[in-house]
């Protein structure tokens, strides 16, 4: 195996040694991690892709990150507000990121009444209301194929989506 020589400056030499020491010992391989991460990024960053990071679960969720091109996107308010964002990824895959915000549902007696409207409302201020909390939470699928897409997201989207599919990722202009 061919040797190659780094030099390093004083000031690096505890970056240098810490990234040894996470590396299992050897240097190399700490080097070698980082260049295919940086060259992995940087090509799909060429072809148009970024990187994107997601919340996924209740609440604040855990994080979760992958090389996509955003296609489309959209949000519905109701009782609950949704936000869909469909990616095209660099193995050609589709991911869906569902975000559902926090709704509070009245589940007293008059529940029902809550629902039709503002009017409905009009003295029913009794102390006997009961209501119950959703939390907020967002999802993560993956669609291998575009018609897939079909039963992950509202059918509007879908049409933005299959229209963005045909649409070149980068457009070079010479102007």
């Amino acid at each position: 195996m061919p040797n190659k020589t780094i030099y390093v400056s004083d000031d690096d030499l505890p970056l240098y040694q810490r990234a040894q020491e996470l590396a299992g010992g050897t240097l190399s391989a700490a080097i070698s991690a980082a260049l295919r991460r940086f060259v992995e990024v940087e090509e799909g960053r060429q072809q148009g892709f970024e990187e994107v990071v997601v919340r996924v679960g209740p609440g604040l969720g855990r994080k979760q990150r992958f090389s996509g091109m955003l296609l489309a996107e959209m949000e519905q308010t109701g009782e609950r507000d949704e936000k869909y964002r469909v990616y095209h990824t660099r193995s050609g895959k589709f991911v869906v990121h569902h975000e559902r915000s926090e709704a509070r549902v009245n589940v007293g007696p008059n529940a029902e009444k809550w629902s039709t409207g503002w009017r409905a409302w009009i003295g029913d201020w009794s102390a006997n209301q009961q209501w119950t909390r959703i939390p907020a939470d967002s999802s993560l699928r993956i669609a291998d194929q575009p018609d897939d897409l079909r039963e992950l997201i509202p059918p509007q989207l879908f049409d933005l989506v299959t229209d963005a599919m045909h649409q070149p990722a980068i457009e070079d202009l010479d102007i």
